[in-house]
């Protein structure tokens, strides 16, 4: 008795197809020796697109890519001790200085004056000319020179600006000041020539463009000297007066008074400032205790190194609270502890914080008795010296006006001297740190061994992808291996005449310690519509409006494990005798009829030569589908005579031939089809003989049946409970169990779902 360790619907891997994987249906050796048949077409196709490449890149035009490089540095020398411009203040600020640089350099002010000292204008490389038109061509040829106008002058140099500006890229090399300066030519010396051009009017432009700027500011700041120098006299004039009207002449050292109160109204704001630091301490204390905000979020708090040592235990405690609380019940004792523990936390922080409120308050009551003893002390001071102070008030007007006016009057005339300097130095650290050189290779296009790989294995990958489509979607496409069990047993076969009928019984042993398990699915079949037949009358099973193998799909699962099934039968049967295979289901006849059909037409695919023959006295389902070609007659003729009259077997398009069930009793019917499985073992005519059936439930002469043949294949439709309905058939067939060499689960949609649209379109 077979074992079923496990489920039914699960079956395992073969090793040997595991170890050749497939792709879309085929495999990789498949695919290999598809290749390897094609190798000469391949490497042609190869070699052609080799040569198309390489001419391709000859007839390119040639580029030639010089560089110079520049140092932008943005940190200006400074040459006084102020500067003009403000320095970057940070990294980021100096790669944004140097990347506006670099778009400085592609300026229309740098571009126009290379274009100017290169008179690329007249280059017709970058689109340049003598800027005439045709008239005035043809007037030259008469000797008649028309000079071109400004505005004719201007649009060619515009164009020629838009022609080098595509022939310039500059790039920043990262995390330096360094920029490089590529342009490209067809000529090698120009492309060098331009990129040190550009270098140099990049560096012109920068000193010239510094000078501008610090003549301006120079202008503008000594506009403005002769009025701040008058302010500045009259505010002087009008203290001295002041001064000399109301005695305060050599008496400014000794308002000691005023030294006092100034010192004492400093202490003030000072004591005044403390108490509201203290205030705002213990008050944000204080309300962080009676609301339940974080109690170590203030700042004392998060300087204690007590409290950051609760804080980092207590967001410990709070994730692995969280993990338990995702992994355990809310009642589980190892949260409950958990949550005690971050609970101890929080309280002992909130006595930390506690500690920090009563310094707060004791420090709050300090500040505000300081503030008090000052204010005491400054109502005195102000009674002493409040008649002094009267005529002190304006007195410290015009002093304040004559500092403002002499800090300003000398900060602008300092400045006016440095910029007048500044003018006539250049401050700027750009330089030329490597000039562009004539290249000695192109840049474009690249050499053309790389145009010929690349063609080539193009041209190789094109060539192989279009034999893998050809050989994929080509109709009726239907390669065999050349090691299929069916095709070599089909070919070692030896004349009819010189077989004999194997005499020595076979052993009673199961085939394979469990059946091979596969599935039969929507993806595997096509569907057409029924009754429609081949030309000529001759039966076609592929349109019996059944569901049936799709073509050109040779190593699908469902062919696989057919073939293995028939490498095990072949085992079983008799030298150079056909092999019988008898399909038994659980569901209805149809289903288990559709499933033996394609059982048929994939040994049929492999070349096999099928005998399909209806053993299901009950539904007789593929009979009915064939019955109005089937023809009775006399005989040898038949070959299946069985008594007087018998049916004849029909040939289909399609390799496999169909015997009708026999109208008689199960023993008649039994033993008639046992003696065509005799006579179809040792005719020579067929290669397998598949039974369609019988239905359960089996009668003695259904077992008798299966005594006859080499193997069983189970069908079980998958909308019946796959292991229940495997235990029925392993109890129904008893010790004929030995022979299940297969199973297949259908998949299929019903076919009954379809016949109204069959009939329709029939």
């Amino acid at each position: 008795m077979l074992i079923y360790d496990e489920p039914i619907n699960q079956a395992k891997p073969d090793p040997r197809h595991a170890a050749m994987p497939a792709l879309g249906g085929f495999s990789v050796l498949d695919l290999v020796q598809l290749l390897w048949r094609r190798k000469i077409a391949i490497a042609s196709a190869a070699l052609l697109c080799a040569c198309v490449a390489v001419a391709i890149g000859k007839s390119l035009t040639p580029k030639y890519t010089a560089t110079a490089q520049l140092y932008v540095d943005p940190r200006e020398l400074q040459l006084v001790d102020r500067e003009l411009t403000p320095r970057a203040p940070d990294l980021s600020g100096l790669a944004m200085v140097v990347e506006s640089q670099g778009r400085v350099i592609t300026s229309n002010n740098v571009l126009l004056q290379v274009i100017r000292e290169t008179h690329l204008e007249r280059d017709p490389e970058f689109g340049g000319g003598d800027g005439k038109s045709l008239f005035g061509t043809l007037l030259g040829l008469f000797g008649i020179d028309l000079r071109p106008t400004a505005e004719q002058r201007k649009l060619v140099e515009m164009a020629t600006l838009e022609t080098l500006i595509r022939h310039i890229n500059v790039k920043k090399t990262d995390k330096t000041f360094i920029v490089d300066i590529d342009v490209w030519s067809i000529d090698p010396a120009k492309a060098a020539m331009l990129s040190n051009a550009i270098a140099k009017a990049y560096l012109a432009e920068t000193t010239q463009s510094q000078a501008a700027r610090v003549r301006r500011a120079t202008s503008d700041l000594s506009s403005r000297l002769t009025e701040l120098q008058e302010r500045l006299r009259n505010a002087e004039n009008a203290l001295a007066v002041y001064k000399a009207q109301n005695n305060f002449v050599g008496t400014q050292d000794t308002l000691i008074s005023d030294q006092q109160l100034s010192a004492s109204n400093q202490r003030l704001a000072a004591a005044r400032a403390l108490t509201l630091d203290a205030q705002a301490k213990y008050d944000q204390i204080a309300a962080s205790r009676k609301t339940s905000a974080d109690a170590g979020a203030i700042p004392e708090a998060l300087q204690s190194p007590t409290i950051a040592n609760l804080r980092s235990q207590y967001a410990e405690a709070r994730k692995r609270q969280a993990e338990l609380q995702s992994e355990l019940g809310p009642r589980h004792p190892a949260l409950r502890q958990m949550e005690k523990q971050v609970e101890d936390l929080r309280r002992t922080i909130g006595e930390e914080t506690d500690r920090f409120l009563q310094a707060a308050k004791n420090d709050l009551t300090r500040a505000r008795d300081y503030e008090a003893s000052l204010n005491k002390a400054l109502e005195t001071q102000k009674r002493q010296s409040v008649q002094m102070s009267q005529a002190a008030v304006r007195l410290r007007e015009l002093e304040r006006d004559v500092e403002a006016s002499r800090d300003v009057y000398q900060s602008f005339l300092k400045r006016s001297r440095e910029t007048e300097e500044q003018e006539t130095l250049n401050t700027s650290s750009a330089r030329i740190i490597g000039d562009a050189t004539v290249p000695q290779r192109r840049t474009f296009p690249p050499g053309m061994a790389l145009f010929a790989m690349i063609g080539f294995m193009l041209g190789g990958l094109a060539s192989a992808a279009w034999i893998i489509a050809v050989e994929r979607l080509t109709p009726g496409a239907n390669p065999v291996r050349p090691d299929t069990p069916a095709s070599s047993a089909a070919q070692n076969r030896t004349p009819a005449a010189t077989r004999q009928p194997s005499a020595t019984p076979q052993p009673a042993v199961s085939l394979i310690a469990k059946p091979s398990i596969t599935r039969l699915q929507e993806s595997d079949v096509v569907r057409t519509l029924g009754g429609i037949l081949a030309t000529g009358g001759t039966l076609d099973v592929v349109r019996l409006g059944w569901p049936t193998l799709r073509a050109g799909f040779p190593l699908m699962t469902f062919l696989n494990t057919m073939r293995e099934i028939r490498t095990a039968l072949a085992t079983r049967a008799a030298k150079d005798t056909a092999s019988v295979l008898a399909v038994i289901g659980a569901g209805n006849g149809e289903d288990r009829s559709i499933a033996a059909l394609n059982v048929a037409l994939s040994a049929a695919r492999d070349g096999a030569r099928v005998l399909m023959i209806d053993a299901d006295q009950k539904t007789h389902t593929l009979s009915n589908k064939v019955a109005h070609l089937a023809k009775e007659e006399t005989g040898r003729l038949g070959w299946l005579n069985i008594g007087v009259k018998a049916a004849r077997a029909i040939k289909s398009a399609n390799g496999i031939s169909i015997l009708p069930a026999l109208k008689a009793s199960d023993t008649k019917a039994s033993d008639t089809i046992r003696k065509a499985i005799a006579q179809a073992r040792i005719g020579g005519d067929y290669d397998l003989v598949v039974l369609d059936g019988p239905a359960m439930p089996w009668s003695p002469a259904d077992h008798a049946l299966f005594d006859a043949t080499d193997g069983l294949v189970a069908i079980l439709p998958v909308k019946l409970d796959i292991n229940e309905s495997m235990e029925d058939i392993i109890t129904a067939l008893g010790e004929t169990e030995r022979k299940l060499v297969g199973v297949v689960i259908n998949e299929l949609t019903p076919t009954a779902v379809n016949r109204q649209r069959d009939k329709q379109y029939a």
